[in-house]
Order: C-alpha cells, then sequence, then structure tokens
C-alpha cells in the first residue's frame, strides 16, 4: 500500500515536472515553434520601475532557429515611444541611423499602444522573419534576418544595454543561431 502511494506520488511529481516545461507557452507561441520551450525569463527595471516582464521561448529542439519573445507590460506605453525605443537600442548596437529610422517608421504603423497587464509577443522564424503578435492576434511581419537580428538583439545581443536580462532569458543555454555566437 505504501509502494503503492509512493508510486503515484512519484508519477504526479513527474507529471508536474514535465508539464512545466510546456503548459504555459501560449498556443499561437505553440503553433509557430511545434512545442515552445521555456528557456528563460525575467524583467525589466528602469530606475527602479518595473517595465515589463520577458520571456524567451525555444522550439523543443534548442537547435532549432526558431524563437520567441514575449513581453508582458506592467507600464503602460504609446506604441511610438515603443517604436522610438526601439530604434534608440538598435543604434545602440550599431544599427546605421537610416536603417533603424526605416525600421521604426516601419514599427510607429503596427505597434499598439499597450496597458499594463497586456503583451506584445514576437517570433522569428528564418523564412518569414519576425511576425509581431498583441494578446496573441498577429499584427505584423517584418522579412528578413538583418530586421530580425537588430530587433532581438535589445535582449539577446552581448552588447545589450540590459544585460541581467540577457543572462536572465539565456539562462545556461546559447542564443539562437540567427545571433551566430559562439557558446561554451
Amino acid at each position: 500500500m505504501k509502494a503503492q502511494s509512493l508510486f503515484i506520488q512519484v508519477c504526479a511529481l513527474i507529471c508536474l515536472i514535465c508539464s512545466q516545461s510546456y503548459a504555459h507557452e501560449p498556443a499561437y507561441i505553440n503553433e509557430v515553434l511545434n512545442l515552445a520551450r521555456l528557456q528563460g525569463s525575467g524583467k525589466l527595471t528602469w530606475w527602479g520601475l518595473h517595465v515589463y516582464d520577458a520571456t524567451f521561448y525555444r522550439s523543443a529542439n534548442f537547435n532549432s532557429p526558431e524563437f520567441a519573445l514575449d513581453l508582458h507590460y506592467q507600464k503602460s506605453f504609446s506604441g511610438n515611444s515603443i517604436a522610438n525605443r526601439t530604434i534608440d537600442e538598435m543604434r545602440k548596437l550599431g544599427v546605421p541611423d537610416a536603417q533603424a529610422q526605416g525600421w521604426g517608421k516601419q514599427l510607429a504603423t503596427f505597434l499598439p499602444n499597450v496597458e499594463s497587464g497586456q503583451n506584445i509577443t514576437a517570433i522569428y522564424t528564418p523564412k518569414q522573419g519576425t511576425t509581431f503578435y498583441f494578446e496573441g492576434k498577429p499584427l505584423a511581419q517584418i522579412p528578413g534576418a538583418d530586421f530580425s537580428k537588430a530587433f532581438f538583439g535589445i535582449w539577446l545581443d552581448p552588447k545589450t544595454s540590459a544585460p541581467k536580462l540577457r543572462e536572465q532569458l539565456l539562462g545556461q543555454n546559447c542564443p539562437p543561431p540567427l545571433f551566430q555566437e559562439t557558446c561554451n
């Protein structure tokens, strides 16, 4: 009887642990990544203010080039301010001003105003580029690896302005192949 009870407890614990890897990923991320797997998460604070929580997902196969970044906002922002901040961060990573401005104008056409508690998700797939979602609904797509590398570099490039958040998002794993960074 005790052995059976222990067996049931162990099975329940295994199910709980296994479900933790896949259970909380939004359906649209799972669909694109063919079973998403949480790689890491963290929060961005600026001058002590909690701006957003970031969650980084990879395909169940970490060697796969597809990945997603979900930003769950804790403050309200206009779509234009998000686009402007994005191009500022891209410039800090070395994106030429003209290119950053062009991408910023493109982002400003579709990035929505966000309220606290809402989320914007960006998913990268090599054939499509970056697809943006707002509250799980598709917003727009920007093709090409150049944009994707610049955009996701805001969080994943070694020169990010938020190195602690980068570390939390990547955990003990390598960045995606888009960044062609050697990993030890």
